[in-house]
């Protein structure tokens, strides 16, 4: 359903990766590895839609994503390694103000128990600026607890400034959507052990 063909990106002068092609079927996990510098975020972005690729193409379920565009974001859930939350919102109106933007409305009982889920009970109403690096982190990942009817999960390096309990959670998270048939793409330096019905590397240094 998720396709790349031949992408081929460059920052500048300089071309970062070249000929990546890749076909992500339903259940399917590509993990994409490699060096700081070598286009892991931007290939993740490129994916999204954020940027066009020097060359190649992406699709989704057969059609080009320059296409579909918001049929395609509305299918699509994208974490960045920035966490993107508003230092004067809490994070209730964080994650509500996320969903919203990706044209859902999740119900407050439905984000107080993701936000919960994170470790965030008791700190929903607290502005985002307050709350410690790991704890923004979270509050931005807890978009995963709500986003189980988005089929397509792009996240980049999402363990990052989280502890083993937060890591585990996330690792169960993406396990749980690709049982459901969904699919997640993610940039990590670490062993992502998911499990999954197909998995997919990709290793950029290569």
């Amino acid at each position: 359903m998720l396709e790349a063909a031949q992408l081929e990106c460059a920052r500048g002068s300089r071309t970062l990766f070249s000929g990546v092609a890749f076909t992500l079927a339903p259940g399917g996990l590509l993990r994409v590895t490699g060096a700081n510098g070598r286009g892991k975020t931007t290939l993740l972005r490129a994916l999204c839609g954020l940027l066009v690729p020097a060359a190649g193409e992406v699709r989704w379920k057969g059609e080009p994503i320059r296409t579909l565009r918001e049929e395609y974001w509305s299918d699509l859930l994208y974490i960045g390694h920035a966490n993107a939350l508003k230092d004067d919102l809490t994070a209730e109106e964080n994650l509500a103000f996320t969903c919203g933007i990706a044209g859902r409305v999740a119900p407050r009982e439905s984000i107080h128990a993701a936000l919960a889920r994170f470790g965030l009970a008791g700190r929903e109403r607290l502005p985002v600026r307050a709350l410690s690096q790991g704890q923004r982190r979270r509050a931005a990942l807890a978009r995963l607890a709500v986003g189980a009817t988005q089929p397509l999960w792009i996240l980049d390096e999402p363990f990052a400034a989280l502890d083993a309990a937060g890591t585990q959670l996330v690792l169960s998270l993406a396990g749980e959507h690709l049982a459901r048939g969904s699919m997640v793409v993610l940039t990590t330096h670490q062993d992502a052990r998911i499990t999954a019905p197909s998995v997919t590397d990709i290793n950029l240094d290569r």
